[in-house]
């Protein structure tokens, strides 16, 4: 492992909960969520040996001032990969070895940009980690077209595939236990892809796959951080979450095909409600819609190569219908990945070149699924959502044919 660097101005040596923020270049938002971390761990933890960690890839832009001169009555640890590491992944993986020295108890991270936090998030992420259980999922109320990547893709593959309706799994905000960050610390399916954006889908694919206590923790407002505008770039950021799932599956391969159905995963905290509503998040549906064309024509021979010749023939059907009619049906867009999950593992294409092949249907998909909750209230659209995973569960033993064959 690279070496770190390292401040620890308190010398703080053994702590049972800590917070973990891990940043790039966040100089400009990190001390909200540290202040709202610190005055979370003096209201619900008191009694406990509590510490903030910022987690960085050698920030350029003063983080690390920014992070130690918050509002805080909490010890702070700072530590930063090497100049020129950078990676989610690699921030996590030092928090997890920082975590084991520490000997904690509990960990809890959140995203270095958000506006929403509130102190009861560090005791709704925590709490439940104190109660036996290993791994805490954040549950909040998200924009129906804020996280298009975890409602088409993370959420229902991974519920899918492993039996567990997580329904943020790649949401940013968790918590887990000491015992599981010595168990990240040494897992052998550790790669690129994980040191980067595949981090978050990662340590909750493990925590599903090898069993782990797992809530979800309701936090009581919606997550208000950057949004995107789902048809802007996508970035490595695709390639990385989706990949690792792809990856993960090989390995895990025994265990989820003998998964049949999902079951629920218990809620930490009150219910979903309605009384505060997430900020608006814009789409460019005509964006949308030319990106998907454009790759038409850019992958189309890597379709062919990569999709079985029923789904790639479904598909030339949607490919020949115009903006204002545009729909790519649920159970076509279940058989893309499924399709493209068995090509990733049979390597039909370079993994990269596959995976950006899968880039335009997912605007595709984006696109049929801004179109058809449109005129949805939240709790709709969230419906759909789940209607859509119980599609993909419909149409799992097409997956399971296609890897054994």
């Amino acid at each position: 492992m690279a070496d770190w660097i390292l401040e620890n101005p308190e010398n703080v040596s053994e702590a049972d909960i800590v917070v973990g923020i891990p940043s790039y270049n966040e100089a400009d938002a990190i001390a909200f969520p540290t202040q709202q971390a610190s005055l979370g761990l003096q209201e619900y933890f008191k009694g406990y040996r509590t510490v903030i960690v910022n987690c960085d890839n050698a920030s350029t832009d003063n983080t690390k001032d920014a992070f130690f001169n918050a509002p805080c009555e909490v010890p702070r640890i700072y530590v930063s990969t090497p100049p020129g590491v950078k990676g989610k992944g690699n921030n996590f993986r030092n928090l997890f070895r920082l975590v084991t020295e520490l000997g904690a108890q509990a960990v809890v991270v959140v995203d270095a940009d958000l506006k929403s936090i509130t102190p009861r998030w560090i005791k709704a992420l925590g709490d439940p980690l104190l109660d036996d259980f290993g791994f805490v999922a954040p549950l909040y109320l998200r924009h129906k077209y804020d996280g298009t990547i975890t409602n088409n893709i993370a959420y229902p593959l991974t519920r899918c595939l492993y039996g567990r309706r997580v329904r943020q799994p790649i949401g940013g905000d968790f918590g887990f236990s000491g015992e599981l960050a010595r168990f990240y610390l040494e897992h052998e399916t550790w790669n690129d892809d994980v040191a980067q954006f595949g981090i978050d889908i990662w340590m909750t694919t493990l925590a599903m796959y090898f069993r782990k206590p797992i809530t979800q923790a309701f936090l009581g407002r919606p997550k208000i951080h950057r949004p995107k505008d789902p048809a802007a770039s996508l970035g490595p950021m695709f390639r990385q979450v989706v990949g690792t799932i792809f990856h993960l599956m090989e390995p895990f391969a025994p265990f989820w095909r003998e998964v049949r159905r999902s079951r629920p995963t218990a809620i930490f905290g009150f219910g979903l409600g309605e009384t505060e509503q997430p900020p608006p998040v814009n789409v460019n549906v005509d964006a949308l819609y030319e990106k998907f064309r454009d790759g038409a024509d850019r992958y189309d021979a890597a379709w062919k190569e990569a999709l079985a010749p029923a789904t790639y023939a479904k598909l030339a059907e949607v490919r020949q219908l115009e903006p204002a009619h545009f729909e790519f049906p649920i159970p076509l867009w279940a058989h893309v990945l499924y399709d493209m999950a068995v090509a990733h593992r049979d390597r039909v294409l370079p993994r990269e070149e596959l995976l950006d092949s899968l880039a335009p249907l997912y605007f595709g998909r984006t696109l049929s699924f801004v179109r058809s909750t449109e005129g949805m209230a939240l709790r709709q659209a969230e419906e759909y959502v789940e209607d859509q995973c119980l599609v993909f569960e419909d149409a799992k033993p097409y997956l399971v044919e296609r890897w054994g064959a």
